[in-house]
């Protein structure tokens, strides 16, 4: 049961990692507001599953839509921006969203959350196991690294790159990077929000502080330190910052300990990666 429930909290990480590492990889924008449309995703399905009564696969598709909508509304003005101007107008978005989740009591619960959310059905599959959630998480990141896959060897995949290495030649060949950008970025916020669903699926209970700032500092993490810029970073960065800290279970470290210690881990290996290492284990691009 646990090492299943390792498998689906991994999958929904991959997924994550490898649809920011779009915008900070490919894009060359560092978003602080990715843990924003993972929660969009996550509430959208549940409400969608309880209140509407949609099935699990329709409530995923709606999901997907209100975090492109959000994404479209934050993208447009502030993928104008650049530098650490962009940074704070997605951190902005990422804070106002979190207050929303937190205050919207009628709707989303508040600091209560959302329990007793229904057992996903998966086209006629009963979910309610983890092992077979496993297998629908997993089958859920491979699809999202398939689009994403497709995506950046397309040819507006290079135009993806081409902005982010430059900007100005990419203008003067009659390109529209700001248009080029929003793209990138609402299709992310949509993978993001499908692992959001499927989180919500699993867990069955999802409350605002599961998509806080310190969820998107951690998915930045996870893309730093595996790599950006290339499909793999992402998975190798979700393997190593998942499933390393998850030893001091067998190290019997005591729980009170133990949340600050991965919190150390997690500093601690970020600080080394970007010391020696700063285009992260598996990837291709560096951040200047």
């Amino acid at each position: 049961m646990y090492f299943w429930h390792l498998g689906v909290m991994l999958c929904v990480y991959v997924a994550l990692a490898i649809s920011l590492n779009l915008v900070m990889g490919y894009s060359g924008l560092l978003s602080t507001c990715h843990a924003a449309f993972y929660g969009i995703g996550a509430y959208a399905a549940a409400l969608l599953m309880m209140k509407a009564h949609w099935a699990f696969s329709v409530s995923v598709i709606g999901a997907i839509l209100a975090a492109g909508v959000g994404a479209a509304l934050i993208g447009f003005p502030s993928l104008r921006l650049r530098g650490d101007y962009f940074v704070l107008a997605t951190l902005g978005f990422q804070i106002i969203t979190f207050r929303l989740l937190y205050n919207w009591i009628d709707l989303t619960g508040g600091p209560n959350g959302i329990p007793g959310i229904p057992a996903p059905r998966l086209f006629g599959l009963d979910l309610s196991t983890s092992m077979r959630y496993f297998w629908a998480a997993a089958a859920m990141a491979a699809a999202v690294a398939g689009l994403s896959f497709l995506l950046v060897r397309s040819p507006f995949g290079r135009l993806m790159q081409a902005v982010r290495d430059d900007e100005v030649a990419a203008r003067s060949l009659g390109k529209n990077p700001a248009a080029i950008r929003l793209v990138t970025f609402v299709f992310a916020a949509c993978l993001a929000a499908t692992a959001g669903a499927f989180f919500a699926g699993y867990a069955r209970y999802i409350d605002p502080t599961s998509f806080s700032i310190m969820e998107s500092i951690f998915m930045i993490s996870i893309v730093a330190i595996g790599g950006a810029g290339s499909i793999g970073g992402p998975v190798v960065g979700a393997a190593v910052l998942v499933l390393l800290p998850e030893c001091l279970r067998f190290l019997r470290v005591p729980d009170v300990i133990a949340a600050n210690l991965r919190q150390l881990i997690y500093g601690l290996t970020l600080v080394v990666f970007m010391r020696f290492r700063p285009q992260g284990i598996a990837g291709k691009y560096t951040y200047s």
